[in-house]
């Protein structure tokens, strides 16, 4: 769940147009698009220095749909894209300051590994 301010240059460089990108899927609440997940695969020198064979998640979910399933049902999806690519974990960066995005992770069995700058790393064993 991010919690910075991103913008469309942010989302359209980092998620959509990137080239390692393999899903990226929208949550709808009454119509209305209110989340997005991203799951891209890891490659040589990569800037999050993990290793190829993972996956990197990114979860944005609007407020107005935290706790009506939005992130669950992305998950489900994701889980399930990670899994057909072959990949064995799943790794969130998350700001250590923020909370709803650790919690969020959690519930979806993450956990915790490692600091890397101002975010911890979560980890999801695929395998």
């Amino acid at each position: 769940m991010r919690t910075r301010p991103g913008g469309q240059a942010f989302a359209m460089e980092g998620y959509i147009a990137n080239p390692d990108r393999i899903l990226c899927s929208v949550a709808e609440v009454d119509g209305e698009v209110r989340g997005l997940q991203v799951l891209s695969g890891e490659r040589p020198g990569n800037p999050y220095d993990a290793p190829v064979g993972q996956g990197i998640i990114g979860t944005h979910v609007h407020p107005a749909a935290h706790g009506l399933g939005a992130g669950r049902a992305l998950f489900r999806r994701t889980e399930a894209a990670a899994r057909a690519a072959g990949l064995d974990r799943l790794k969130a960066y998350i700001q250590a300051d923020n909370a709803m995005g650790h919690g969020y992770y959690e519930a979806m069995g993450f956990v915790a590994d490692r600091q890397h700058g101002t975010a911890l790393i979560r980890v999801y064993r695929l395998t």
